[in-house]
């Protein structure tokens, strides 16, 4: 379950009228935060990443599915949704014990600084040039303006 503060700052960026990607960024953050922390750990940056996206699909920031899954080709309705989500039971007290020390044993190096900047630099480099240009000036377009005084 994510954080109340986090929802109120995805909650704000809604309203802002800022993009889904960036209101998803939120709980990104607090994934990261989470690592950083040792309340558990991801083997990959990646990882740690569509734990983050993951959450905000639930919190309900209209992302795009993950590519490559059973929903992005079926896209279920809302209700239906709902229906087979109801079905879910929680796991024993047991079993999600289990589950957060299994999780507190991975690492935590994987949300340094570093680990951020190499998957971001990465990640940059899988976009093409124009790409990339299109985005830095959609932020040009975006930018607030400075009272002129």
């Amino acid at each position: 379950m994510p954080e109340k503060a986090t929802l109120k700052r995805a909650r704000a960026d809604k309203r802002a009228g800022k993009a889904p990607s960036t209101q998803a960024g939120e709980f990104v953050h607090e994934e990261i935060e989470h690592v950083r922390e040792g309340k558990h750990g991801a083997r990959s940056t990646k990882q740690a990443i569509a734990i983050g996206l993951s959450k905000a699909r639930r919190a309900g920031v209209k992302l795009p599915p993950p590519p490559g899954s059973a929903k992005e080709t079926t896209k279920r309705s809302a209700a239906s949704a709902s229906r087979a989500g109801s079905k879910r039971r929680a796991p024993s007290a047991k079993r999600s014990r289990a589950m957060l020390k299994r999780l507190k044993r991975e690492r935590h190096d994987t949300a340094s600084t570093k680990a951020l900047s190499r998957q971001a630099t990465s990640a940059a480099r899988r976009r093409s040039a124009a790409a990339r240009k299109r985005s830095a000036q959609k932020a040009v377009r975006t930018r607030r303006r400075r009272a002129s005084a």
